[in-house]
């Protein structure tokens, strides 16, 4: 029996000790912790000492609790998918996405009209309450199991200006940026890359184990003015995936000679 001899709560002190066992590499990744009942004898505590000390670990995101099998110690592994976010164009105009054949739809997009909020309004160059067309897309990884939440955002101005976009704004997003430059745009994009902690449906629909952050990234198209012309919001869990993107040098203008 190891001896609990620290201040602080005595279910403290057992996540403490457990802790270190963790990171000590005595309980490893993904395997089970010892039964409640080997914990209380091991370190000489009751049953509810036990419970909080593995609800502290919990949020702190050491220990996976999985429904009928027990407490596992995460895993510090490499996240299994890499999502490339870079854009190209072939040759006829059309546009391809690196990770665009790798995802499937797990059920038929979500079409619908909402409004701007402040934040999603700030992105769009837009006030709150404008009128936009989303469309929401459960995707997965079919070789990973991974799931991901994407959305776009169409302001109705935008729409209106192409029968097709104002007909069918669900359209995916490599669709939505070759109607746009058919209708004469030359599009540039902006991605910012956030990371929280998941709002209860996002937890459920992303099945995330406790503790888990989400990566947001958040990608802008842009018209020939620099003007937003789309919002797209991808939400994926930051222990399943990683983002790459690829980094060339801009030039940079000449400078003037001085007279």
């Amino acid at each position: 029996m190891s001896e609990i001899q620290r201040p602080g709560a005595l279910y403290q002190q057992v996540a403490a000790a457990i802790r270190e066992a963790i990171l000590s590499g005595e309980f490893t990744p993904d395997s089970p912790l010892p039964s409640e009942a080997q914990l209380m004898t091991r370190y000489g505590v009751s049953r509810p000492t036990v419970r909080n000390a593995i609800a502290a670990l919990r949020a702190e995101g050491l220990i996976d609790v999985r429904h009928g099998k027990g407490s596992f110690v995460r895993s510090s592994g490499q996240p299994v998918l890499t999502i490339e976010r870079s854009i190209s164009r072939t040759s006829e105009g059309n546009f391809v996405l690196p990770n665009g054949d790798t995802w499937q739809e797990a059920e038929e997009p979500s079409t619908y009209r909402t409004h701007t909020t402040k934040t999603t309004g700030r992105l769009l160059d837009l006030g709150e309450e404008e009128a936009l067309f989303g469309c929401d897309r459960l995707l997965t990884d079919p070789s990973t199991g991974t799931r991901a939440m994407h959305r776009t955002l169409l302001p109705f101005e935008v729409a209106e200006t192409s029968p097709l976009l104002s007909e069918e704004p669900g359209k995916q997003p490599a669709e939505l940026y070759k109607l746009l430059t058919q209708g004469g745009h030359k599009l540039s994009w902006t991605e910012t890359v956030s990371a929280r902690m998941p709002l209860p449906d996002e937890r459920t629909t992303l099945r995330l184990p406790d503790a888990t952050p989400i990566l947001h990234l958040a990608r802008i198209t842009h018209g020939s003015d620099g003007r937003p012309l789309i919002l797209e919001e991808l939400r994926i869990g930051a222990d399943r995936a990683e983002v790459a993107y690829g980094i060339t040098a801009d030039k940079q203008p000449a400078r003037r000679a001085r007279a």
